[in-house]
């Protein structure tokens, strides 16, 4: 089987990186086009021996770019087509049918209850996803939690199928030499408590709410972002206001599939590792991926939204606590946890329910019956 994946951009994030883990274990010969920003992910793609093609499109409304899609698919002879990110999903949905392409898989990574990638959910950002969805042979999403949006937004019940992200457990596994050589790296204090935080740096994170709970945590408390994005600099202006900027460290994007551990890159598992406890203030998450990290090393964590965790039977994941409110809450629940003290760093079960592994089977089951539904109508 050929396949062409068609995602918005390839810059440092949850669904740039869940591709290119995919495309490691999907045994499907795979090509990738981005829509924009050939970043990180584009060069580990590369780097891994995938083809990346940038496709160049110039905002939102660059019809032009539909036409280089269609040739570039029909030219590539592929027998399926996954789109990954809402603007690809439409344009990609649109390109494979013109290609003359049916089997057409789409992911559905980023919906919340109000907003899609960060853009609000507006009745005419609905009205182009439906339209373009039914364009295709089904839609995945990535936990029941977006399945159930998914319903709600209008999509029929039986064009959705649940794939949930996945990691690479091994490549979380704590390892406590990493962890020293990490926290030297970083400049950490000797005995520093540190809270970390991961994921892209806006207003929808709402990274700021820890901030504002160091501030009312011992000096020897430090907190860690793991992650890029456009309200790095206000939440910069955010720990200077609170007095804690010198206890506040921002890592900047790493990826999270890059080399073997121990590599030289300060990469996402190493950070991790690193950390004393992972907290989540995100309240609309569509899975919750850098919990589910988190607890692949062997961390407690705190969270305000994981469906990847509220999908699972209770206990499941040992060692992850929903907080609700606000800096207070969270300056209450990490608290406990350090009083309670370390934890042994193994992987709970929820850890090992969600192996990349598992996701790239259920994957497969359903690229064989989009292919197949072809062939047979």
């Amino acid at each position: 089987m050929k396949a062409l994946h068609v995602i918005t951009g390839l810059g440092i994030g949850g669904a740039e990186q869940q591709l290119r883990l995919l495309v490691r274990h999907l045994p499907v010969d795979c090509d990738v086009v981005t829509l924009t920003n050939p970043g990180a992910v584009a060069d580990g793609l590369a780097a891994d021996g995938v083809r990346v093609t940038h496709l160049g499109i110039q905002g939102n409304r660059d019809l032009a770019a539909l036409p280089r899609l269609v040739r570039l698919i029909r030219g590539g002879r592929y027998d399926l087509v996954h789109t990954h990110l809402y603007r690809a999903c439409v344009y990609g949905r649109i390109a494979a049918r013109l290609a003359g392409v049916r089997a057409v898989v789409a992911t559905e990574h980023s919906l919340g209850d109000s907003q899609m990638e960060g853009r609000r959910l507006t009745a005419g950002v609905r009205a182009l996803y439906l339209a373009s969805e039914r364009l295709g042979s089904s839609t995945v999403a990535v936990s029941p939690t977006v399945a159930e949006r998914l319903r709600r937004w209008g999509v029929p019940g039986p064009r959705i199928e649940v794939v949930p992200n996945g990691i690479d457990v091994a490549r979380f596994r704590f390892d406590p030499a990493l962890r020293e050589s990490t926290r030297r790296r970083l400049g950490l204090p000797q005995g520093a408590y540190v809270v970390g935080g991961v994921g892209r740096l806006t207003a929808g994170k709402r990274f700021e709410v820890l901030i504002r709970a160091l501030a009312q945590l011992p000096d020897d408390v430090w907190l860690l972002l793991v992650g890029g994005g456009p309200e790095e600099n206000v939440l910069r202006r955010t720990a200077q206001h609170e007095g804690v900027a010198d206890r506040v460290l921002f890592t900047g994007e790493r990826p999270n599939t890059g080399g073997p551990q121990g590599s030289p890159e300060l990469d996402l598992p190493s950070l991790i590792g690193a950390m004393d406890a992972l907290a989540s203030p995100c309240a609309e998450e569509a899975f919750g991926l850098a919990v589910v990290e988190a607890l692949a090393a062997g961390l407690p964590v705190l969270y305000v939204s994981c469906p990847a965790v509220d999908d699972l039977p209770p206990g499941a994941a040992s060692g992850a606590r929903r907080v609700q409110g606000g800096a207070d809450s969270f300056v209450r629940a990490l608290r406990q946890v350090r009083a309670e003290g370390p934890r042994p760093r193994s992987a709970p079960d929820a850890a090992h329910h969600y192996s990349i592994a598992r996701s790239a089977d259920r994957l497969m089951d359903i690229y064989t019956a989009a292919t197949l539904g072809v062939t047979s109508a």
